[in-house]
């Protein structure tokens, strides 16, 4: 490879470089410069540097619709990896910060969790910038191999070690099941870049290419836990350290989608009909399958497990849309739903010392206790639902647009009644919270650290819809890159 090439690869690759040398430095100082019982929290403010360093440089991109691809192709520095990026950086920042009562609690192994969830923030940065097969899956066992060792770091914890099991085993044979189709993709077409492989694939529809559409998506349908391969998701979210389920919830899922929409879009473009179709179809099963089983849930990590899976229905209603217009309504969901997930998720890592068992029973009077966790939780849920002024109800109402223009009217009709059936155990926990007696009145408070991310976090909900244009206009750049304007 000409040097002029590799250099300018390693000038995209910039942000990820950043996170790798900054991940390997905190395992070095834990291992050989700490002493034996010495505090580690401040390793996990150099982790907040490195994703700070990573997000400046990533900025030179800013306002640019694509820098040229580097190694042949392979990798993309378009406003579609942009957008994905930062909203990595986002995530991985504020459950940095929320982590840090629920790390000082176990006291060790904190180096490792910092180091592992910065590699995680690289595999997925990576998943949203490479448009080429190998690269892809690549990239994707980067991060399900850190997810699954970060579900299973409570050492001692057997949830945990069963939740990083269960994703290890399941990941693997969602894996096979991506490999196959990529493998059958680069046989019917001889190549391995999107680009090329949809230039081949533009003849009559024949078996075999429908046949590897479906592998590719029951693949990332694990990622995103799409119906039916969400069985992994309510396990894992419950017994996985709560930091560690947050970031599962929003980045891994937001990772999941952008590969699927840049494979599907740029790669399988001559299917459209038929991915289309089959994404509205499995949009219904997801979002009704998910709001259901969320009502008969008492476990809040187990109802949110359940609400995420709803939350990918009404995602995948902007891809069934296939229109530019239906994409960026997808990615600002996805902006939407991590401020707002993680908003939910970082007062039940507070509560995480108050309520050890978990239950929404055990939440009853926490508007007493702690007014601020209890309207920042109510906030979250609420948004959730889809009322507004809060951002939810954007994210929500540009998804039915979008997909009503395309004539996705009984999709629409199915979105807004899933939606009128997630107030029920939303509102139920916030009933909890006001109404119910408080089994002990003992205060609940929150870590420095954790009121910064839950501020950022509820200030996310409350403005990202209200002041909506600026992040749309990211979301509508960035759909661009994958698919045509309509």
């Amino acid at each position: 490879m000409p040097l002029d090439q590799l250099a300018h690869g390693t000038f995209l690759l910039g942000p990820e470089i950043i996170l790798i040398l900054c991940s390997f430095l905190i395992l070095l100082l834990d291992l050989f410069v700490l002493p034996e019982g010495a505090s580690r929290r401040w390793l996990g403010y150099l982790g907040l540097v490195g994703i700070g360093l990573a997000a400046g440089y990533a900025s030179v991109f800013l306002g640019q619709v694509e820098q040229p691809p580097a190694f042949n192709g392979f990798l993309r520095a378009d406003a579609f990896a942009l957008f994905f990026k930062y909203l990595f950086l986002l995530a991985t920042a504020l459950v940095i910060l929320a982590a840090e009562p629920f790390l000082r609690r176990y006291q060790r192994n904190e180096a490792e969790f910092y180091g592992l969830l910065l590699l995680t923030t690289v595999g997925l940065n990576l998943m949203a910038a490479t448009a080429e097969l190998m690269s892809i899956y690549l990239s994707l066992e980067i991060s399900s191999l850190s997810l699954a060792f970060l579900a299973a770091w409570a050492r001692g914890d057997l949830r945990s070690s069963e939740a990083g099991l269960k994703f290890f085993i399941l990941s693997a044979l969602s894996s096979a099941l991506l490999l196959y189709g990529l493998a059958l993709l680069y046989g019917l077409s001889g190549a391995t870049t999107l680009a090329q492989i949809a230039q081949v694939l533009q003849g009559p529809i024949a078996p075999a290419p429908l046949l590897a559409m479906s592998l590719v998506l029951a693949g990332f349908g694990f990622k995103i836990a799409v119906v039916p391969f969400q069985m992994w998701t309510p396990d894992v979210y419950e017994g996985a350290p709560t930091p560690v389920t947050a970031y599962m919830s929003v980045a891994s899922k937001a990772a999941g989608f952008a590969v699927l929409i840049r494979v599907f879009q740029s790669a399988l473009p001559g299917l459209e009909p038929n991915w289309t179709t089959l994404l509205a179809w499995l949009a219904f099963l997801t979002m009704t399958f998910g709001n259901l089983v969320a009502l008969a849930q008492g476990n809040i990590k187990r109802m949110l497990a359940y609400s995420s899976i709803a939350h990918v229905g009404f995602v995948l209603i902007g891809l069934a849309a296939a229109t530019s217009a239906g994409i960026a309504a997808s990615l600002y969901y996805l902006l939407v739903y991590t401020v707002t997930n993680l908003a939910t998720f970082i007062v039940v890592i507070v509560m995480g010392r108050f309520a050890p068992d978990e239950s929404i029973a055990s939440y009853a009077g926490l508007a007493r206790r702690s007014p601020w966790l209890g309207l920042s939780l109510a906030l979250g849920l609420l948004s959730l639902a889809g009322l507004p002024p809060l951002a939810g109800f954007f994210a929500k109402f540009f998804i039915f647009w979008a997909a009503w223009e395309r004539g996705l009217y009984l999709l629409v009709a199915a979105g807004v009644l899933n939606s009128v059936i997630s107030l029920f155990y939303y509102v139920r926990i916030i009933r909890t919270m006001y109404l119910a007696e408080p089994a002990a009145e003992r205060p609940v408070g929150a870590a420095p650290g954790v009121g910064v991310s839950l501020a950022v976090a509820v200030l996310g909900v409350l403005f990202v819809g209200l002041i909506a244009a600026p992040f749309l206009g990211a979301a509508g750049l960035a759909a661009l890159n994958v698919v045509p304007a309509s």
